[in-house]
């Protein structure tokens, strides 16, 4: 009888992912997740992760299964907030949770569980694997979920093929109502919970607060870019080679005060990112004005009025060598090669078609279409039909 350790979340979608495998026959341990001490930055009065662990451990009495809470919240720290912190210094946006899948459940976690004797990992996430023999070698394959709606594939972009190995996603053929469904008909409590928002496993979080730990607010300027600043109605050269071309494209716009507008003060650049609407408390404008820039250098945001406004848009990213990642190892792009993929810069995003160039320094992702607000910092991943070949961080 195989052994599966369940990362039960006490949400309704391990629950579920524990008893179906339990129905498969597979031998279910749960164990949940303690990533976080410090309540004093979560915003519920109540304390998430308690509640959750008990809920947990409710789920994994009504299965009959073996039930522990285990502390990561060491690791987290290093891996995660750390890292979180570093990124937003540097006036990066970081996604903690496609890292958290990365470090968290699928090494840390993943490497109890093997100790525990586990044969595999599950999750309750909304994607699924699929398995093909190349050159007499098994090779593992993320798929999108089947609920379009939900697909979260694009939050484990970074896993290896070891990882995957081991991985086991069973809701991945269902949509969410169809979870629901068999969570009541289980009669598991968490039936009608309602999905947690924020930072994997820590509740909601208050990014400034939680910023502020670290990083100290400190006052700078709002400066609007008008629509006809020259860098977005300037000829583009000639370019000698295509990679010229990708490298024009791919650089981002910069600012100086003196290009814009002063129209306000705010507490720290590195508490905003591209794209941002909330938070700018600016009035005044026909319409609202979004982040198409920070400096934290000069400590200073640069916005935009309107979602349309030119500084938002770009079609080409980079990512650098040491950031790329080919699940599908065996589709790795050589230097000088090309491949016609769909990609996407964030959860959520309809897939859009791009073309990648692997140059010697890196990856250029060329999309058809101009992107809205591309966030250095951010993951990029990139599909075949429905499947997840690779990703990186945008540089």
């Amino acid at each position: 009888m195989k052994r599966v350790v369940v990362g039960l979340s006490g949400g309704v979608d391990s629950s579920v992912t524990a008893h179906l495998l339990k129905e498969q026959g597979f031998e279910v341990i749960g164990l949940f997740m303690k990533n976080w001490h410090d309540d004093s930055v979560t915003i519920s009065n109540e304390c998430p992760w308690l509640e959750d662990s008990n809920d947990a451990m409710i789920v994994a009495e009504k299965l009959g299964i073996p039930f522990q809470v285990v502390d990561l919240s060491e690791q987290y720290k290093e891996r995660i907030v750390d890292y979180m912190f570093a990124e937003y210094e540097k006036g990066r946006t970081p996604n903690p949770d496609v890292l958290c899948n990365r470090e968290i459940k699928f090494d840390v976690f993943m490497d109890i569980a093997l100790k525990l004797g586990a044969d595999y990992v599950a999750t309750g996430h909304y994607c699924r694997k699929a398995e093909e023999i190349i050159d007499g070698k098994p090779v593992y394959k993320l798929l999108a979920g089947k609920d379009n709606n939900k697909d979260q594939s694009y939050f484990l972009c970074q896993l290896s093929q070891e990882q995957l190995a081991k991985a086991l996603f069973p809701i991945g053929e269902l949509t969410k109502p169809e979870v629901r469904e068999i969570a009541k008909e289980a009669d598991l409590i968490t039936a009608e919970k309602k999905d947690s928002q924020g930072l994997c496993f820590i509740g909601k979080v208050r990014l400034p607060e939680f910023l502020q730990q670290k990083l100290q607010p400190k006052e700078g300027n709002i400066v609007v870019i008008p629509t006809d600043n020259n860098q977005y109605t300037k000829q583009v050269p000639a370019f000698s080679s295509k990679e010229e071309e990708l490298q024009y494209l791919a650089t981002k716009f910069s600012y100086k005060e003196e290009d814009g507008k002063n129209v306000g003060k705010h507490q720290g650049a590195h508490y905003f990112t591209k794209g941002q609407r909330k938070g700018l408390n600016v009035g005044g404008t026909k319409e609202a004005l979004y982040v198409i820039e920070t400096d934290v250098n000069t400590n200073t945001i640069y916005t935009g009025e309107g979602k349309n406004h030119p500084g938002l848009y770009r079609n080409v990213l980079f990512v650098s060598n040491e950031e790329i990642h080919w699940i599908r190892e065996d589709l790795t792009l050589n230097t000088g090669e090309t491949m016609q993929v769909e990609a996407r810069i964030r959860y959520r995003q309809p897939l859009e078609k791009a073309t990648l160039y692997k140059v010697e320094s890196g990856l250029y992702v060329a999309f058809e279409n101009k992107q809205s607000a591309i966030q250095e910092g951010q993951f990029v991943a990139w599909y075949s039909k429905e499947e997840l070949l690779g990703s990186g961080v945008i540089s």
